[in-house]
């Protein structure tokens, strides 16, 4: 079960990439980014269930990714992910961290987003 922990040190030794908070409101946002241009590849958020439509309000975390628009229709209707929380639903998509979703699958729509946001 990849946590956020394991997706932040598969950014760090994949990547170079250190996480950024940039909220102080939201100290538990975390976002991945490219040094030379600034844009994200990732992000990593603490919200409630309901906000992804799960039922219950307990705290999860998930990650937004970008993603080709082919491949967020299908893998947003599967377990484990959803429509993008907070972002561009043609673009983003959502990985719910709970353990659905692969290691292998996570890090690898990690390295499609790095290379799409590139």
């Amino acid at each position: 079960m990849a946590t956020r922990s394991d997706i932040l040190k598969y950014a760090e030794e994949n990547y170079k990439t250190i996480s950024e908070h940039l909220w102080t409101k939201y100290p538990s946002y975390e976002v991945l980014r490219h040094k030379h241009n600034k844009k994200w590849y990732a992000l990593i958020m603490s919200v409630p269930k309901n906000k992804i439509g799960l039922d219950g309000d307990e705290i999860i975390d998930i990650l937004n990714i970008k993603c080709e628009p082919e491949l967020v229709v299908p893998l947003s209707s599967k377990e484990g992910f959803s429509h993008a929380y907070h972002m561009n639903k043609e673009h983003w998509l959502t990985v719910i961290l709970n353990g659905t979703a692969s290691n292998e699958e996570i890090y690898n729509l990690i390295d499609i987003s790095h290379e799409l946001t590139k």
